[in-house]
């Protein structure tokens, strides 16, 4: 069924006047009547029905109609929303994080984005998750960009260091620790753990510091993200290390810093390869480089 000449149909059957529909579409009477043919051969049933100069919808024509009108404008829909999605100035950024990143550092990019001239009219759809969750919904294209841990080397995905995050330990307040300003990992054997879950991003990074130390952390309990391990540390569950972020000194805990020098954890940028950036995306990935390597708790606490 030709799409143009579901066109002809509605605009006739709106104005029931051969002339006037043929001036509005830039076309001539007789392809306008060449088209209405066409569509009434191949549905079998006859749209229009003469009455002297007139000519007015069959009930048949009515019926078609109702299903062609609502039918066009819903293309039209979604051709002007894909068109300003792909507009460089009006489109969406689909826009996955890592609990740690929402505090400080995805508002802040964000926003600062949006206050560049022509940014102003983009849009921001934004899911929060751990890193397993977050790269999953990448490969599915339920979003555009991610930004959180680098879990494994993977074939659909591209990863960019965005930014360094300060590692620190964390014990309750009444904790035998808490006196002191920096503690090696050693120090810590003796003592259990609140946890990240194996869903998290910094579980491995956390596994591999302390196993180059021979150290085997007893584990209390273990969670997704965290706010949920300073509401457990803060009610004397164990110590943890996790992310340096401003939220620490909302709970009743004590920020102590790492003695030993330890591998830098890196927070990444992902995108998923051989998919096509629309401009908004390109734009907005293409600034997140541009402030990529920003040490995370200078710039953005």
């Amino acid at each position: 069924m030709n799409f143009r000449h579901l066109e002809y149909f509605v605009k006739l059957a709106e104005n029931e006047h051969m002339r006037l529909t043929a001036e509005q579409l830039n076309t001539s009477q007789p392809n306008l009547s060449h088209a209405i043919s066409v569509l009434e051969k191949e549905l079998g049933v006859e749209l229009f029905e003469k009455k002297g100069r007139n000519i007015y919808l069959t009930r048949y024509g009515k019926i078609f109609y109702d299903y062609v009108s609502s039918g066009l404008y819903q293309l039209y829909s979604g051709k002007q929303m894909l068109q300003e999605i792909a507009s460089p100035e009006n489109g969406q950024i689909q826009l996955g994080f890592i609990y740690t990143m929402g505090s400080a550092l995805t508002p802040k990019l964000a926003k600062d984005f949006l206050a560049i001239k022509n940014n102003e009219k983009i849009r921001f759809s934004f899911s929060q998750g751990n890193s397993s969750d977050i790269l999953q919904q990448l490969k599915n294209d339920e979003i555009d960009i991610a930004i959180c841990s680098k879990i494994d080397e993977d074939t659909d995905i591209h990863f960019d260091i965005l930014t360094e995050q300060k590692i620190v330990i964390v014990v309750p307040n009444t904790h035998a620790l808490s006196q002191k300003k920096a503690v090696t990992l050693n120090e810590l054997a003796e003592y259990s753990f609140v946890y990240y879950n194996k869903q998290s991003g910094l579980r491995p990074y956390i596994d591999e510091i302390l196993h180059t130390r021979d150290i085997q952390p007893t584990i209390t309990c273990e969670v997704e993200e965290d706010h949920s391990m300073l509401g457990f540390v803060g009610c004397d569950y164990g110590i943890s290390i996790m992310p340096d972020i401003p939220s620490i000194s909302a709970y009743p805990v004590k920020k102590l810093l790492i003695a030993d020098d330890i591998p830098a954890r890196f927070i990444y940028l992902a995108t998923k390869k051989n998919k096509k950036k629309t401009p908004a995306v390109q734009k907005f990935y293409d600034y997140c480089l541009e402030k990529s390597l920003t040490p995370y708790t200078e710039s953005f606490n």
